[in-house]
């Protein structure tokens, strides 16, 4: 008999805005996947465009679902971070991943986005992060997280060479890594890869737009494609094909931004075995 696969997705809950879990859970699920969420925080709205953040920290909550499971003897397939609410939640991480040293460790630091930390981050949480970094088979870093994590200025633009100097710096971390929304200055917004089979990208069509949530999106997406057994590459060509396939229909829809993507609609196309985008060598 075929064993569902399980993933605990250590991520902030926000009740509006289409991010977190609120994302992940429906996407992961569409793909087969069987859900634990072990939620870091509980916010009304994600943290852009809403004005002050209304969230209920739940730090104390990560260790007593971790010593439930144990107790229960819960296995899991892939442990998953995002959003972390305090810099004592590392830790609570680190306990996680140390629990279940079989699961593929997938590690989105989350931390900002176009060069801006998030509100809710101190410099000790962002510090720390790399911390996660340094454990994970699997990081998902946006451009501005990949800069704070290697101690560079955010850049407007990468060349082909820069990105992959800062891949192969991000894969002494690592083994994989997984780039996301870079600007390169030769191709335009493109997602990168790499591991030990080398380094690979793939296009993305250019949206006048900016959604909360992606990040969220694509991570789900990259995760379940590699517990389905994909190569790197073939799970970064799948999530990029389906978040832009998310974006372009909220576009069209033309929504407001900070509501998030229009998921929902398209969910049935993870299940299609053509959805992938072509990759090149990077």
């Amino acid at each position: 008999m075929k064993t569902q696969k399980k993933v605990a997705a250590i991520h902030d809950l926000s009740g509006f805005g289409r991010c977190s879990l609120t994302v992940i859970l429906p996407v992961l699920s569409a793909m087969g996947v069987q859900v634990c969420p072990v939620p870091t925080a509980v916010l009304a709205t994600h943290t852009g465009g809403f004005g002050a953040v209304v969230m209920k920290d739940l730090t104390d909550f990560i260790p007593a679902a971790l010593q439930k499971y144990r107790e229960l003897e819960i296995d899991f397939d892939a442990v998953y971070s995002g959003f972390l609410a305090s810099s004592e939640q590392i830790d609570h991480c680190l306990d996680f991943f140390k629990s279940y040293p079989n699961a593929l460790k997938v590690v989105d630091p989350v931390m900002g986005d176009h060069g801006r930390i998030y509100s809710t981050y101190t410099d000790e949480l962002c510090k720390r992060m790399g911390e996660l970094a340094d454990i994970a088979d699997v990081i998902t870093p946006n451009v501005t997280e990949a800069a704070l994590l290697l101690g560079e200025e955010y850049p407007q633009f990468l060349t082909r060479e820069k990105a992959e100097s800062w891949l192969r710096r991000l894969g002494e971390r690592a083994p994989a890594v997984v780039m996301t929304g870079v600007q390169l200055k030769e191709d335009g917004i493109v997602n990168i890869c790499g591991d030990r089979s080398g380094s690979r990208l793939v296009k993305c069509d250019y949206v006048p737009a900016n959604y909360p949530g992606t990040g969220d999106m694509f991570s789900a997406v990259l995760t379940g494609g590699l517990l389905k057994g994909e190569e790197l590459h073939l799970a970064v060509s799948r999530a990029t094909a389906f978040t832009q396939a998310a974006v372009k229909l909220t576009f069209e829809r033309k929504t407001e931004p900070r509501n998030g993507v229009i998921f929902e609609e398209v969910l049935p196309k993870l299940g299609e075995n053509n959805i992938f985008l072509k990759s090149e060598k990077l």
